[in-house]
């Protein structure tokens, strides 16, 4: 009798907002990364990277710079559609960079419908004052992700890069800002340094909204990290929520898909060492 041949392993599909929020339901994490260029948004996506965030985070890590806010829309628009050239299957999220969204909601749908055309499915945006210009853009047909929590297109006005929500006036403000944001339509929220039992709330009282969390514990949908920051070559001291994936070797994929196993068994982030 002939042995049997093996099946061949079946073809990955594009992930969608739909399968994002059947993980959520489902309760599989959520895998992300940034990426500023087409050759390390492709390593990251066959390495099975689930989304993949063209983030204003290149102003530090590519550029150099201090900060995310002398970030331009048309660089944001550049290395997001270099990304785009280069994923396959990852959903890919592109932030409005400060100055591209805050002076009127006609503004945020001008600077959104350029990075749309630069290949982005969904757009980021920062501030819990948002609520109505995502109910703008949600109405018009961009798919849009808040940011709360630390803001780094805000930091100096929050204080620098300190831990956000610690007390429970502000907690209790930042998941009811949480709350409008959802209900304004935001398909997606991204908590940055916020007590990991705040993140927690604010995922069980918006049970359909995927939140991500970078330095918010993992009682989440999923995690996000700066590509460079999971590899280990980021000249700045890393943050407390970092975990240095690249130290370990084998090359970026395998660096990949050591972040995306650990997400997706809740081994990362560990809740000593990477939660506050």
């Amino acid at each position: 009798m002939n042995a049997s041949v093996p099946a061949a392993p079946a073809e990955r599909k594009a992930v969608s907002l739909l399968r994002l929020r059947a993980m959520l339901e489902a309760g599989e994490k959520i895998a992300m990364l940034t990426a500023y260029d087409a050759g390390f948004a492709r390593a990251a996506d066959d390495a099975g990277v689930d989304s993949l965030l063209g983030g204003d985070s290149l102003g530090m890590v590519v550029q150099g710079g201090s900060s995310t806010v002398p970030v331009t829309l048309e660089e944001v628009a550049y290395h997001v559609r270099c990304v785009a050239r280069g994923r396959r299957h990852a959903w890919l999220i592109a932030d409005l960079p400060f100055g591209s969204y805050e002076e009127s909601r006609e503004q945020s749908l001008r600077s959104s419908a350029v990075l749309a055309r630069a290949g982005a499915q969904m757009v980021k945006l920062e501030g819990s004052w948002a609520a109505e210009t995502v109910r703008f853009l949600v109405e018009r047909g961009i798919v849009v992700c808040a940011h709360l929590g630390l803001t780094p297109q805000s930091a100096s006005a929050l204080g620098g890069y300190r831990v956000q929500g610690r007390d429970e006036a502000a907690a209790d403000r930042l998941a009811s800002e949480a709350r409008a944001l959802a209900d304004a339509g935001a398909a997606m929220l991204v908590l940055e340094l916020v007590p990991a039992a705040l993140a927690r709330r604010v995922q069980q009282e918006n049970p359909a909204l995927v939140v991500i969390g970078i330095g918010a514990g993992g009682d989440v949908a999923g995690q996000v990290l700066v590509l460079h920051d999971m590899l280990g070559v980021t000249a700045a001291p890393m943050p407390r929520f970092v975990r240095d994936f690249g130290r370990e070797g084998g090359g970026v994929r395998e660096a990949v898909r050591r972040y995306v196993a650990a997400v997706k068994d809740g081994s990362f982030p560990d809740a000593t060492l990477h939660t506050y």
